[in-house]
């Protein structure tokens, strides 16, 4: 099944969610990584332009994700707690939002000097703010910003994992497998 029904999610939702999850994580992790390397080290540039250009094949990948979210069905809530499907929606809509809040913070580090990012050779995302101080700004919110997007998603995990050990529902399956 490729497109969402009521009741689950198609095989395109099912690989967005964990391509961008798999993705998310790595580059939180490279993230880490990277602000503990010095100027010097030998994988100090090419961290830097791995990050950047992964970032820009994710904020692709994220719209895409918006654009496939619009044209399907959005499953319904399993939860018989209106509260909870409440919840459920407003983390969804909360991760889009850090995430978009992230690519545009993270595309204000990498252009702050004026140079466009380079994507992997494939192209270039030209700059078209610069100013004052704008990597250091754009540099502490976008760690901010990195972290509340983990402790959200390890929110999400844990009622995922609740909803599956706990409730017995289909919450998580349904996530791992097209309906």
């Amino acid at each position: 099944m490729i497109r969402n029904t009521a009741s689950g999610y198609g095989v395109v939702a099912i690989a967005l969610h964990w391509l961008m999850a798999l993705a998310i994580f790595g580059m939180f992790g490279l993230g880490l990584y990277m602000v503990e390397l010095t100027y010097y080290d030998s994988w100090y540039r090419g961290s830097l332009e791995l990050h950047k250009s992964a970032g820009v094949i994710l904020a692709f990948v994220w719209m895409f994700r918006l654009v496939w979210r619009q044209i399907n069905t959005v499953p319904t809530g399993l939860s018989q707690k209106p509260i909870e499907n409440l919840a459920a929606h407003l983390a969804h809509l909360a991760i889009y939002a850090l995430l978009a809040a992230l690519f545009v913070s993270g595309y204000l580090i990498s252009t702050a000097d004026g140079r466009s990012i380079d994507v992997f050779g494939l192209f270039e995302l030209g700059a078209t703010l610069t100013g004052d101080n704008q990597e250091d700004v754009a540099g502490d919110i976008h760690e901010i910003l990195a972290w509340l997007l983990m402790g959200l998603i390890g929110v999400h995990m844990l009622a995922a994992l609740k909803h599956h050990f706990v409730e017995k529902d289909r919450t998580l399956s349904r996530m791992i497998k097209p309906e």
